[in-house]
């Protein structure tokens, strides 16, 4: 009987559960289930929170949670799902932030914590009971890791630039 590493295990445990709350999130926002708005809600909603244009970016955050959420659970391309995952969360985090950190009061710990947790499995590995080790690890090598981290923390940091021009250009307009 093959030994069982606990470490593998662990990581099995915490990817599907990360990745499957990922998803359902994500699913909310590009389906409709769970009782999500869908693309067209969560496009409202994204232009009430400052991202604008609304729905590209209710596809972005939803592809990022639950593409993401899904290739975590299933631990393929696991440098870039947890990227991605970490990067959506950042827009969340930024969305909750001014309401302080705990999630009772509206605050971006939930988010906050979903993000590190995506984070740390891309950046730790899928671990042995993954599709990446299962592939021989195709889509997980060191390059991807930087890669994937580097180019969703530019996105990210472009988006939320972008959302806070927009707001500050809406705070000035109702000043006038």
């Amino acid at each position: 009987m093959a030994h069982i590493n606990r470490r593998d295990l662990g990581l099995l445990v915490l990817r599907t559960g990360t990745g499957a709350v990922l998803a359902a999130h994500g699913t909310q926002k590009l389906l409709g289930w769970f009782g999500g708005g869908g693309v067209e809600g969560t496009a409202t909603a994204m232009e009430h929170m400052g991202f604008i244009p609304g729905r590209p970016s209710a596809v972005a955050a939803g592809l990022g949670e639950a593409g993401g959420g899904v290739l975590l659970a299933l631990g393929l391309a696991t440098p870039a799902a947890g990227a991605a995952a970490a990067g959506a969360m950042a827009g969340a985090v930024a969305v909750h932030a001014p309401a302080g950190f705990f999630a009772q009061s509206g605050g971006y710990e939930y988010p906050a914590f979903l993000g590190f947790t995506a984070a740390a499995i891309g950046l730790a590995g899928a671990g042995r009971y993954s599709l990446d080790h299962a592939m021989g690890h195709r889509f997980d090598q060191p390059w991807t890791v930087a890669l994937a981290f580097t180019g969703c923390a530019l996105a990210a940091a472009g988006v939320l630039t972008k959302r806070s021009k927009a707001q500050a250009e809406g705070v000035d307009r109702a000043a006038m």
